[in-house]
């Protein structure tokens, strides 16, 4: 997410808990849109990247070169596998 995206969403968030003394629903509602939009950029991040990995291991399957497959494939689990591991330690 670009930096600027994030300091909004931060700025947001940080305003909802401010705020919570005067208006505690209105601080809560806020921190939960806040949250909604970060749990659907985040979703839509990983869909994307999840979009590429695929592309790049599925074009292999045109060429049909056995070593070029075995390369793009096993640096296409690679890649899979790292972005497991982020995603299981966010």
């Amino acid at each position: 997410m670009p930096h600027e995206e994030c300091d909004r969403l931060g700025q947001r968030l940080q305003h909802a808990v401010a705020e919570f003394v005067d208006a505690p629903r209105a601080s809560v509602e806020e921190a939960d849109r806040v949250l909604e939009e970060l749990a659907a950029r985040f979703t839509d991040a990983v869909a994307n990247r999840r979009r590429t990995l695929r592309t790049s291991w599925q074009a292999g399957e045109q060429t049909r070169a056995t070593s070029t497959d075995t390369e793009q494939l096993r640096l296409a689990l690679r890649d899979y596998r790292e972005l497991a591991d982020r995603l299981m330690h966010v």
